[in-house]
């Protein structure tokens, strides 16, 4: 019988699937063969490889085909509906097979860089008669150890601190008992306190949990601190009554903890968390608890929807814009259209949910491809918290240079004062954004990226945040000698050091990727701001979503205009989505809460909406703007990004590839919206020089198929290329 291998290779040469023969004490032995993972011969290396087919035999000569040398696992560890995945995510995103196969499996367990944890339980020796054993009448602690396993077959691994140590040693030598390895998982838990009871539904909320049971898609469209998490938790208790499992997404690691508190006081052991913060032993023990079954409820960021679950019942994405569902690494993929699969496969529903849905998400309610059901008010009763909007031109011409307006001032002020909390949402991290030369207007790049350096003044130094590289802060600049050095716009830690000043005494914690780098470093942050009152969180992007922190009373929005003015199409939808997340933060308890949202535009559109909490105004007026230029949902962007390490390289491909691409447009003109070639906006990264081909199509599937083909047959061993559908960052 012959196995289909894919080999651990990812050249594109060898992404194809290679035929071995089975040895007979497999055929014996295992019941099921696909999914496993092998080691076989190829060349004169011994390689890690899946089956992925067996068959009864190869088109090859079969005195040329090798045997497989070993089996790796005691069981399949990719199932069968992965193995579909695997075939549509291959035709939907150009990806080789070996890439995809990877995202479904721990990455420790390739090369075996991690193994089980096995600890020390113990359990009587067979046939031995506890019963006629006597112990010395000051042995105690021996008899304890007797008296136990007359009534339970095994000590279990956590138990054995319940008893002394030199007492079994000694029954160990006596014969009595035995020393037995025991497996112990490593499972992640979340120090948080988090109050937790469980909540009576109010109408709308019931009204969602009676209307999901049926398989399709269904966007959850609450306002912030609606209880969109009660109905997720509900819905998964009927799951679980039904013998299904769950997977449930969240956009940030910096939720999970929160998330994973909620959901283990709720349903115990049947959780797992799945995400990239979690070290090796972790990650390796939670992935393999959901596919023995041990564990039927896997929470976490993108890489959970690959979760090695069964009879899946219910898939949740919760804040389902969020662009970080988009993979943009290789292999790159749209987590909700993977989940869409998913979710057909099993026949379950799929429950995105938001407070600002995505437009194409809420395009598709209007076209009627999604149910859709509504939580329109505060779980709590409470109104929304009021937004202030404040404008800082109005400042300036007050006198005011500084970072914060004399509103949020006196705010924070009167918040400290009553032994409240404030959150300070800035998006960017550092002290600021770039250097400057105020002379000749150098300013400080990354010698192997086409970008600006950032300031960081907690180590003064300027860093890449494309390639991590660091560099010496200027002085004079380099290209006219000048000392006159500016510092470009700010991030979280001027805020904070700016803060210090005027609450000198309150305690001020700071959450961005510098301050969230090691292990449990969201949760620690977290949990100190939760357990300090008064006090001061300021952060990115990471602390707008989800949080649920009773004393936050005041949120200072002091930049709004950042994301406003990026060159993407999604700018003002971004800008709205994060205005109501973090203003969504206030006032969710007891206590009324309210915003401060500067900016240097207060008339624009984006905050007229925002203020009033009208995300269908919002949409009506975007949705219109994309509809009179061509944009998503009305279209599909593609881009075939190019690098090599010559510029000349990058630029020649790059030249080829646009003119088969028109080629194809020459085909069908009325399905391309838009076309042209480029450099990259940002040209370099990592010394790798970037070029571009951008279009936008009306219908993609049509040129699908032609585009990847032209995309395999201009791929060499001197460049990369990448094909991005609508990428969430053009630059």
């Amino acid at each position: 019988m012959i196995a289909e291998v894919i080999v651990e290779i990812t050249s594109s040469n060898v992404d194809k699937v290679f035929d071995y023969l089975i040895p007979n004490f497999a055929l014996e032995s295992f019941s099921t063969l696909v999914g496993r993972r092998v080691l076989v011969p190829f060349g004169n290396r011994k390689i890690e490889g899946y089956i992925i087919n067996t068959k009864e035999s190869s088109n090859l000569d079969s005195s040329k085909l090798k045997e497989i040398i070993k089996f790796l696992d005691e069981n399949p560890v990719i199932l069968p509906e992965m193995l579909n995945l695997m075939k549509f995510m291959v035709e939907e995103y150009n990806l080789k097979k070996v890439d995809v196969l990877r995202l479904f499996i721990p990455s420790e367990m390739r090369g075996e860089k991690i193994k089980p944890l096995y600890v020390n339980a113990y359990q009587k020796v067979e046939n031995f008669d506890l019963n006629s054993f006597i112990c010395k009448k000051n042995a105690k602690k021996q008899q304890e150890i007797i008296d136990f396993l007359k009534n339970n077959e095994i000590i279990e691994a956590e138990q054995v601190k319940n008893f002394s140590d030199s007492a079994i040693k000694t029954l160990v030598n006596l014969g009595v008992i035995k020393k037995i390895p025991q497996e112990k998982y490593r499972t992640p838990k979340s120090n948080l306190q988090i109050e937790n009871a469980k909540i009576t539904l109010n109408n709308y909320q019931q009204k969602a949990v009676d209307g999901i049971t049926a398989a399709g898609t269904y966007l959850l469209h609450g306002v912030t601190g609606s209880g969109k998490t009660e109905v997720y938790m509900h819905l998964i208790e009927r799951i679980l009554k039904e013998n299904k499992t769950a997977i449930m997404l969240v956009p940030e690691i910096s939720l999970t903890p929160q998330v994973l508190q909620h959901f283990t006081e709720r349903f115990g052991e049947n959780v797992a968390i799945l995400h990239s913060g979690l070290s090796a032993g972790e990650r390796f023990d939670e992935w393999r608890r959901l596919l023995s079954g041990n564990a039927k409820i896997a929470v976490g960021a993108r890489s959970c929807i690959f979760a090695p679950l069964t009879n899946v019942g219910i898939i949740i994405i919760d804040e389902e814009h969020d662009g970080s569902y988009m993979s943009e690494s290789n292999p790159r993929y749209n987590t909700i259209e993977i989940a869409k699969f998913r979710s057909k496969q099993n026949g379950c529903p799929l429950v995105l949910g938001s407070a600002t849905p995505s437009l194409e998400s809420y395009s598709k309610v209007i076209d009627g491809e999604y149910n859709l059901f509504e939580l329109p008010v505060r779980a709590n009763g409470k109104d929304m918290p009021e937004i202030q909007i404040v404008d800082m031109l109005g400042e300036i011409r007050c006198g005011n240079t500084g970072i914060f307006s004399r509103s949020l001032l006196a705010n924070l002020e009167e918040c400290m004062s009553e032994k409240n909390q404030a959150m300070i949402f800035i998006n960017r991290r550092g002290y600021s954004s770039f250097m400057m030369c105020r002379e000749c207007g150098y300013v400080a790049k990354c010698s192997d990226c086409d970008v600006s350096l950032v300031y960081h003044k907690a180590e003064n130094k300027l860093k890449c945040h494309y390639c991590g590289k660091r560099f010496h802060v200027l002085d004079v600049c380099p290209e006219c000698g000048s000392k006159a050095i500016k510092q470009g716009a700010i991030g979280t830690e001027q805020v904070v050091l700016e803060l210090k000043k005027y609450f000198p005494d309150i305690p001020i914690f700071r959450m961005d990727n510098d301050t969230t780098r090691n292990k449990n470093g969201h949760e620690k942050i977290l949990s100190e701001f939760r357990n300090h009152k008064p006090s001061i969180l300021v952060g990115t992007q990471m602390i707008a979503k989800g949080h649920d922190i009773p004393n936050v009373t005041l949120v200072g929005i002091v930049d709004a205009d950042q994301s406003l003015y990026q060159s993407h199409y999604k700018s003002a939808e971004r800008t709205f989505a994060l205005i109501t997340q973090v203003s969504g933060r206030a006032g969710r308890s007891d206590k009324l809460g309210k915003v401060i949202l500067q900016t240097y535009n207060p008339k624009h559109y984006v905050y007229k909406f925002a203020k009033l909490y009208n995300y269908k105004g919002f949409f009506d007026k975007e949705i219109n703007l994309r509809k009179a230029t061509g944009f998503p949902p009305y279209s599909t962007i593609v881009r075939l990004l190019i690098s090599a390490d010559s510029e000349e390289v990058a630029y020649e491909k790059t030249k080829n590839i646009i003119q088969k691409v028109r080629e194809i447009k020459e085909q069908d003109k009325e399905n391309f919206v838009y076309l042209d070639a480029m450099k990259s906006p940002v040209g370099r990264v990592k010394n790798k020089f970037r070029f571009q081909v951008l279009m936008r199509v009306v219908n993609w599937e049509k040129i699908r198929k032609q585009v990847y083909a032209l995309c395999d047959n201009e791929k060499d061993s001197k460049i990369s290329l990448f094909v991005e559908i609508n990428p969430q960052n053009l630059s």
